[in-house]
């Protein structure tokens, strides 16, 4: 294997840059999508704009702050790794004191902006997503494989903030969100795990693709994993969370999960990997869209009619 580039042999790092790689913007904002589902779903009707964007802020900064502790904790195996060796933490153009402090701040500024503008349970359960992630999730990393079960719970949590927010509460379909979430992060990361597997390795991370034997098992249960998402997207159209449209949309982008996951699953090789982790891509965002824009209010059987019935008040 070639050793890891020499850090001052690539391409100036911008400060900008640097931050970006520090808070995991692409990562932030994909849970700043989740958690926007989640407020959306949970009240169909008008949205309330001001605590919709307060909650997303809160959010943001909360799994920022979750990514900087990370990288702290993280920075000599992160020096090992290809994929992370220029993170601004591991090539040593932020001390691990300031990713410390960054994370702590930014943690404490989402934690009070949720609770001062949603609710106490978004609030905690945005304080438990950098919980489990820095204090669980990371230092699990290298010492079991279940460590990508942890770090599903955590990416189920952030529509479950979302919901909360917005009703103040965590009804049924606050729980369907985040098992849909759970089982999709299992086919995603794992294919994600299989393309680094040796760089993961390198860095002395016990990932499932990485160890003895464990190829076949994360592929196994990327096809289970991606099985199971067909009748869970579906639960929310049974529920009244969702119309026919969504129902659709989750079945075949689900039955297209499991088609990739097949294949890899029966070749166990690095393009069937990237096309699974590809597609997992476009899962996320196309079944979220369909969730968000054909969201009730319905009834329990409304969806399974192809129609929709706006619930009656009791009176």
């Amino acid at each position: 294997m070639n050793a890891p580039a020499d850090i001052s042999t690539q391409r100036p790092t911008r400060r900008t840059d640097d931050w970006t790689a520090l808070v995991k913007a692409r990562l932030s904002l994909m849970v700043l999508a989740t958690t926007l589902v989640g407020f959306l779903v949970a009240v169909p009707g008008s949205v309330d704009w001001p605590r919709l964007l307060w909650t997303l802020g809160g959010t943001f900064l909360s799994a920022a702050a979750a990514a900087a502790l990370n990288q702290a904790i993280e920075v000599r195996h992160d020096a090992r790794m290809h994929r992370t060796a220029n993170r601004p933490v591991a090539a040593g153009r932020m001390s691990v004191t300031w990713a410390v402090v960054v994370g702590f701040a930014l943690g404490y500024a989402g934690c009070f902006m949720l609770a001062m503008r949603a609710n106490l349970l978004a609030c905690g359960l945005s304080a438990l997503t950098i919980v489990l992630y820095a204090g669980v999730y990371t230092p699990l990393k290298r010492v079991s494989t279940l460590n990508t079960v942890v770090g599903a719970v955590v990416g189920a949590i952030p529509p479950m903030i979302g919901w909360a927010a917005a009703s103040d509460g965590l009804q049924r379909g606050a729980w369907v969100l985040a098992v849909l979430l759970f089982t999709w992060q299992l086919p995603h990361f794992f294919a994600l795990a299989w393309l680094h597997r040796e760089d993961y390795a390198r860095g002395g991370f016990r990932m499932l693709p990485s160890v003895p034997g464990g190829e076949s098992i994360a592929a196994q249960t990327s096809v289970l994993g991606s099985m199971l998402l067909v009748p869970i997207g579906l639960m929310a159209t049974l529920l009244g969370l969702a119309g026919l449209a969504s129902a659709v949309v989750c079945a075949a982008a689900g039955l297209a999960m499991t088609w990739f996951a097949v294949a890899h699953l029966r070749r166990l090789d690095r393009p069937t990997a990237r096309n699974l982790f590809l597609t997992s891509l476009v899962y996320l965002p196309v079944v979220l869209l369909a969730l968000a824009l054909d969201r009730g209010p319905t009834s329990g059987m409304a969806g399974v009619r192809g129609g929709r019935t706006v619930l009656q008040e009791a009176r």
